[in-house]
C-alpha cells in the first residue's frame, strides 16, 4: 500500500477547514445584507378602486399581485386625511402637531427637522425620491430627488430638481415618475449600498386625466351606486355643510371636461391650463374622445338628480382609467426589480395617503374622519426571510412607515417616533400589546371643501368624533352595525356607557401624543 504524505494530509485538512470558515463567513455575510426599500405612494386612491380589496369596480393585477406574493393590511388609516399632511407623518412618524405640517393652507414643511431618510442615510442608505411632494419646501435627507412642484401635471408636466432648475418633461405623469425612479435605479445609485426609493405619484389625484391610450376605457361600464348616494346627512350637520358633494360641488368642466367656449365655471381657466400643456397630437386624441361626449352632454341638458347621477359616472370612469396607468407602472417597477434579482432582497410597500370618497355620502375628495378618507391600502411584498401572507388585521397608521423602515434597516427608532414598527406583523406574530384604539385629528377649516375641524377615537367597534372651532358637536358610530356611519348614536339612551369609555380612551390619547387640544370631557364616573 502506498503511503500519505502526512503533509498533503495536513494541506487537505486546512483547505477543508478554510473552505467551511469562507462558507460560514459568506453566510453570515449574506444574512447580514442589509435590505432594500421600495415605497410607492398614490394621491387619494382608495381601496374601493384596488381589486384585492374590492372587486366591484375594475382590476388592478399588479396591484394585486404585491397582496397575493404579500400581505394586504385590512385596517390600515391615516392621522389627517389631507395629501401634503398624511406626507408629513410619513416621513416623521409623528403626528401632524408634532411635525409642524397641519394642514395645506398655511403651513411648510420644516426640512430641518428628523426625519426617516435621514436616518437611513446616517445607515449607510442610498435615498431618492421621484414625483409628488407637496410641503411647500424642499426635500431634504435625500442622496436624489425630482419633485412636482404643488401637484404638478398630468400632461407634460414640470420637476424641480436638485439644482432648483424647473425643467419641462414630455410626457404622461406616471410614465415619467416610473421612468425617473427606474432610471435612478438602474444608473444613477452606488449599487454597493442599499437603497429606499420613495416613488410618489401624482395620480389619481382630481382632476382625474387619463392618459390618452386609456381614454376610451370603462365607457361601457355602469358604475353601482354607493347605498348612501342619496345622504340626507340627519344628525350631521358638520357632514351636511361640507362642499364636496358629487351633485353641487363637482365642476362640469374642471372636474368632468364639458369643455365649451361658451360655458363658464368656477374652474374653467384652471382646466384650460392643465389642457393647454398638451401637445398637438395629445390634444387631438382627447378632443377625439370627448367633442362626442361634450355634444351630447350640452344637448341633452340633464337636471337634478339625472344629472347627478350623469356625473357620478363620468366620474368614476375618469378615476379608473388614471388607476389604469398607475397600476400598469407598478408592473413596470415589480418587473424590474424581479429582473435585476432584487425582489427577494427588497420591501415593495403600496398604498396612498389617504382614501376617497367614490361617491358615499353622495361625496369625492376626503378629509372626513369617516371609513372612505381615514381608511387606506396598504400593501407590501416582503422580503426573504417576513413569511407572513395574507391579512393582516391588526390596527395600523401612516406614522407607523418611519420606525418600520428604520427596524428594518438596522436603525435604532427614536423615542420621539410616534408610530410602532410593524416587522413583528410581518413577521406573522401577534404582539398582545398591540394598539387597540386610534387616534385622528383634522384641521384644515376654512378652506377648499369646507370640512369642520375634528378629532377623535376609532376602535374596532366604535368612533367618537367631536367636530370644533365654529362648531361643537358630537358624533358616535357603531360601525359593526352601521358601517357606512348614517346614524348618528350620540346622546341616545343605552350609549352612556360605551361614550364615557371612548371620551376616557380619547383623553389617553390626546395625553399620549401630547396633543395640546387636550380638554375635560363629559366622562360618567
Amino acid at each position: 500500500m502506498k503511503s500519505i504524505n502526512p503533509n498533503l494530509l495536513y494541506t487537505a485538512a486546512s483547505f477543508a477547514v478554510l473552505g467551511v470558515a469562507t462558507s460560514c463567513q459568506s453566510k453570515k455575510k449574506e444574512e447580514q445584507k442589509l435590505l432594500n426599500i421600495v415605497y410607492i405612494m398614490t394621491d387619494d386612491h382608495t381601496a374601493q378602486m384596488m381589486s384585492c380589496y374590492d372587486s366591484r369596480f375594475i382590476e388592478t393585477p399588479h396591484l394585486d399581485r404585491i397582496a397575493r406574493e404579500g400581505v394586504r393590511f385590512t385596517n390600515s388609516f391615516v392621522t389627517n386625511s389631507l395629501s401634503g399632511p398624511s406626507r408629513a407623518c410619513m416621513l416623521t412618524g409623528k403626528f401632524s402637531h408634532k411635525n409642524g405640517f397641519t394642514d395645506n393652507t398655511t403651513c411648510k414643511f420644516d426640512g430641518a427637522q428628523q426625519t426617516m431618510p435621514k436616518l437611513l442615510q446616517k445607515a449607510g442608505y442610498q435615498t431618492a425620491i421621484v414625483g409628488k411632494w407637496h410641503l411647500e419646501t424642499l426635500p431634504t435627507g435625500f442622496d436624489f430627488w425630482e419633485i412636482l412642484p404643488g401637484q404638478g401635471d398630468y400632461y407634460n408636466p414640470d420637476f424641480i430638481t436638485e439644482t432648483n432648475d424647473t425643467v419641462r418633461k414630455e410626457g404622461y405623469v406616471t410614465n415619467i415618475i416610473t421612468d425617473e425612479s427606474l432610471d435612478w435605479l438602474q444608473n444613477k445609485r452606488d449599487k454597493s449600498k442599499p437603497f429606499c426609493l420613495f416613488i410618489h405619484h401624482k395620480a389619481i389625484h382630481r382632476n382625474w386625466m387619463a392618459d390618452t391610450c386609456h381614454l376610451a376605457l370603462y365607457e361601457d361600464k355602469e358604475f353601482a351606486y354607493p347605498d348612501n348616494f342619496f345622504d340626507t346627512y340627519e344628525g350631521r350637520p358638520a357632514a351636511a355643510a361640507q362642499e364636496m358633494s358629487i351633485g353641487k360641488d363637482m365642476d362640469l368642466i374642471y372636474d368632468l371636461k364639458m369643455l365649451r367656449a361658451d360655458k363658464n365655471s368656477r374652474l374653467k381657466s384652471l382646466y384650460e391650463q392643465f389642457y393647454g400643456r398638451m401637445d398637438s397630437a395629445q390634444k387631438a386624441a382627447w378632443d377625439r374622445f370627448y367633442t362626442p361626449i361634450i355634444d351630447k352632454f350640452y344637448k341633452d341638458n340633464l337636471k337634478g338628480e339625472e344629472l347627478v347621477r350623469w356625473k357620478y359616472q363620468r366620474y368614476m370612469r375618469d378615476y379608473a382609467k388614471t388607476v389604469k396607468s398607475l397600476d400598469d407602472n407598478v408592473g413596470r417597477v415589480l418587473d424590474y426589480l424581479e429582473k435585476e434579482g432584487l425582489l427577494d432582497n427588497t420591501l415593495v410597500v403600496y398604498t396612498s395617503d389617504q382614501g376617497f370618497y367614490m361617491g358615499e355620502h353622495g361625496w369625492f375628495d376626503k378629509r372626513f374622519m369617516y371609513e372612505e378618507s381615514m381608511h387606506t391600502p396598504l400593501i407590501m411584498r416582503l422580503p426573504k426571510g417576513f413569511d407572513k401572507r395574507g391579512d393582516i388585521s391588526q390596527m395600523v397608521q401612516n406614522i407607523d412607515y418611519a420606525p418600520t423602515f428604520l427596524e428594518l434597516a438596522g436603525v435604532s427608532v427614536p423615542s420621539d417616533i410616534q408610530g410602532v414598527s410593524l416587522l413583528p406583523l410581518l413577521r406573522g406574530e401577534e404582539p398582545a400589546d398591540w394598539r387597540k384604539s386610534m387616534y385622528y385629528h383634522f384641521y384644515e377649516f376654512p378652506a377648499e371643501h369646507m370640512v369642520k375641524r375634528h378629532y377623535g377615537v376609532r376602535t374596532d367597534r366604535y368612533k367618537l368624533i367631536h367636530f370644533y372651532n365654529d362648531i361643537d358637536e358630537w358624533e358616535l358610530y357603531d360601525l359593526q352595525n352601521d358601517k357606512y356611519e348614517m346614524h348618528n348614536i350620540f346622546g341616545q339612551k343605552g350609549t352612556e356607557e360605551i361614550t364615557s369609555d371612548l371620551m376616557r380612551e380619547l383623553k389617553r390619547l390626546q395625553v399620549q401624543y401630547d396633543d395640546p387640544i387636550l380638554k375635560e370631557y363629559p366622562i360618567n364616573e
